[in-house]
């Protein structure tokens, strides 16, 4: 059972604090490393996806506290808690998070990585033979890459970037001088972590910290070192474009990324091993207190340990592979428009392949009768299979139309790249919305057909991104109703051309009226259960912030409407307090892949509405973003939306069941090891549709192959 989220005392305890349920959440993370069930490599995973939830963690929200802290801005959160409280309470918990995930990577996954033969070594025992290799090895390709920069003048102290893997170097003082003498060394990211060893036996590998502390009197010849230690710090990230002053906006966001590399810093991490002096010399350097300096005892940025665990050969330390399974019914040669003119499709990513969906626009790219691309870009991958489509459908004359966001944190420059990449090639791009994020994901392609001009439409929940497809749980909705296609281009021209809003026929969009709808919604269900009828709401996303529809969430509850949410990451509603939220109930599911997709349904006495989203229920998604909110009304697609609800709320294995405390608390572990493990279930269930969908009593010939004697 996790630690409460807890509110201040004083505050009516209706909401929890949004940090402190982040907070739980990554506990939830890091409890899945600490579960030894979990097969070696999947642990680590977990500690390193830890650390990288942590990192932006402190970067956003962290440094956001900070900035108002120093402002002496008192104001409470709903919660009631104001941004000192607040710091000091994620200073505990963050500590403690931090001591349980270094314990259990040194006395548990360090042992037994080692067992298994994936060793780390230690720089200072190392065979002559070995020594020798690593030595040309720095010689060669390392001491080139670095530049040591001295941290004595205080009026010309160099950048320090964030994120990134530094040794802090105390020299002897000068001859004749009292003063210690301090130097940075940066390990440029370039160069890797971790240096593999040529051992025919197992993996073993150096990290290039340790690499350059070997060799670090070569960087200062003459010289005595008598302490170098890696070090590591976190800036404040929480920055934005003033879009009321900014008459470019590429311009401005990479203004933004360049102000990042050198706005405050909101954690520092340093070796345990260090010396009070260097410690206190740092702290001082960089202006960091004592509640958020992290000194821990192993190495630093287990995030990059995630790259570790796919080190090939090893399988057995792994989970068993579920390979994405094919769209059930979809030939090698068979065109995707055939398919969705069949009727519409639902795909449940990853347990279901996002091919498809590359396969649509790659033949919409090709295909001569398609008349016109129009797409929203928020988050894509580097090689973006996606992005090379719709240059390809430029380069052929038609009309592509690419919004691209960017103002998607941490994906800012990135998508600069394909904004100004994708201009090259013809298409039009349209660099986001003031003062509002682009977050909705919809793709229309015109095609000319006998028929007259159809409309094809993909949205989905998550981002076109191939990479994070096989990663993230999302779903996918492709149809060619009229209906969709007409809401889809009205809701792009408005969105591109500056229209006036307008009243869809189907769909529903944030900021316009997806925040009355979902209101709607849930007072529907309350006033059915109030005139005697069964109301239930069913819903699945990744956060739960905004007041207002927790308020409307409370109402339904008293009026005894059962509500079922399936919450990833931040909730802040209180559910199963008497007389509040009895009826309310939340479960949140933490397993090898991470739960992304937003499912909605509301039961409408006995004929029922299911929907799928791109939003969380947060302020920032209702009223500053542009989101969408799909009907899905196909009888078939609609009962598997609904069954993967259902199926979230059966787990037994990896869910955890929020308590009215702020506790999580997970089922007890049957023996029989036949507790329902709801992301199983699912690829189990993909796995079905696609073999009953697979062509039946298929005569395969072989040809009969001569022997030939030896």
């Amino acid at each position: 059972m996790s630690n409460p989220i807890t509110a201040a005392p004083e505050a009516e305890a209706r909401l929890f604090s949004r940090e402190l349920s982040w907070l739980a959440f990554n506990h939830r993370v890091l409890e899945e490393a600490l579960d030894a069930d979990n097969p070696l490599l999947e642990r680590l995973k977990f500690l390193s996806i830890v650390s990288s939830n942590l990192d932006e963690f402190f970067m956003v929200r962290v440094g956001g506290l900070q900035v108002l802290n120093g402002a002496n801005r008192r104001e409470r959160d709903p919660s009631g808690l104001n941004p000192e409280k607040l710091l000091a309470e994620i200073s505990q918990r963050v500590h403690a998070m931090v001591e349980a995930q270094y314990t259990c990577f040194r006395d548990e996954i360090v042992p037994q990585m080692h067992h298994a033969k994936i060793r780390q070594h230690d720089e200072t025992a190392l065979t002559p033979a070995l020594y020798d290799y690593v030595q040309n090895l720095f010689e060669r390709e390392i001491y080139p890459a670095l530049s040591p920069l001295s941290l004595g003048d205080p009026e010309r102290i160099p950048l320090i970037p964030g994120l990134t893997m530094h040794l802090a170097v105390r020299l002897k003082p000068a001859k004749g001088k009292k003063t210690l003498r301090y130097a940075v060394v940066t390990l440029p990211r370039k160069l890797g972590r971790f240096i593999t060893l040529p051992i025919d036996e197992g993996h073993n590998y150096l990290l290039m910290e340790d690499v350059v502390r070997l060799f670090i009197e070569r960087l200062f010849p003459g010289e005595s070192v008598q302490e170098c230690l890696p070090f590591r710090i976190t800036r404040n990230a929480d920055m934005s474009v003033r879009e009321d002053l900014a008459s470019d906006l590429l311009a401005e966001m990479k203004d933004v990324l360049s102000q990042r590399k050198n706005s405050p810093c909101v954690r520092l991490e340093i070796s345990a091993r260090a010396s009070k002096t260097l410690l206190a010399y740092l702290q001082e350097l960089l202006d960091i207190d004592e509640s958020h300096t992290y000194s821990v005892r192993g190495p630093l940025d287990l995030a990059a340990y995630f790259s570790l665990t796919r080190t090939t050969g090893f399988d057995e330390l792994r989970e068993k592979p579920w390979p994405p399974q094919p769209l059930p019914g979809l030939q090698p040669k068979e065109s995707m428009f055939d398919v969705i003119r069949r009727g519409d499709v639902i795909l449940f990513h990853p347990y279901q392949s996002f091919d498809p969906v590359l396969r649509l626009l790659e033949e919409a790219a090709e295909d001569p009768d398609v008349l016109a691309i129009k797409q929203i870009l928020y988050r894509t991958s580097e090689n973006s299979a996606i992005v090379s489509a719709l240059a390809r459908a430029a380069n052929r004359d038609k009309h592509v139309t690419a919004l691209v966001e960017l103002k998607a944190r941490f994906d800012e420059a990135r998508n600069i790249g394909w904004a100004e990449a994708l201009e090259q090639t013809g298409v039009q791009v349209i660099y986001g919305l003031k003062r509002l994020k682009t977050h909705a994901k919809i793709c229309i392609i015109v095609r000319r057909e006998p028929g007259g001009i159809r409309r094809y439409v993909h949205f989905g929940t998550g981002n076109y991104n191939e990479i994070t497809a096989r990663l993230y749980t999302d779903i996918s909705f492709m149809t060619c109703q009229e209906d969709y296609g007409a809401d889809a281009t009205a809701f792009f021209n408005m969105i591109t051309g500056y229209a006036q809003p307008i009243n869809f026929r189907r769909i529903e969009a944030a900021p316009l009226g997806l925040r009355a709808r979902l209101l709607e919604l849930i007072e529907g269900e309350t006033q059915r259960q109030q005139q005697g009828q069964k109301g239930h709401i069913i819903a699945k996303f990744n956060a739960l912030v905004d007041q207002e529809i927790i308020e409307a969430l409370y109402r339904a509850s008293q009026a005894g409407v059962k509500i079922q949410l399936n919450v990833r990451g931040i909730c802040c509603l209180r559910p199963g307090v008497p007389g509040l939220s009895e009826n309310i109930a939340v479960v949140s599911v933490v397993d090898r892949f991470l739960e992304h997709a937003r499912i909605l349904y509301f039961r409408r006495g006995g004929e029922p509405l299911v929907f799928i989203s791109s939003a969380d229920w947060m302020p920032r998604n209702l009223d500053r973003r542009v989101e969408l909110l799909i009907p899905v009304d196909d009888a078939a697609c609609k009962e598997r939306l609904i069954g993967i609800l259902k199926t979230a709320f059966n787990d037994e294995a990896k869910s955890r069941h929020l308590r009215p405390d702020g506790t999580y608390e997970r089922h007890p572990k049957r023996k029989d090891m036949k507790a329902l493990r709801s992301q199983a279930r699912y690829y189990q269930d993909a796995v079905e549709l696609a073999k009953r969908a697979a062509p039946e009593n298929t005569v395969v010939f072989e040809p009969q192959r001569p022997i030939h004697s030896a």
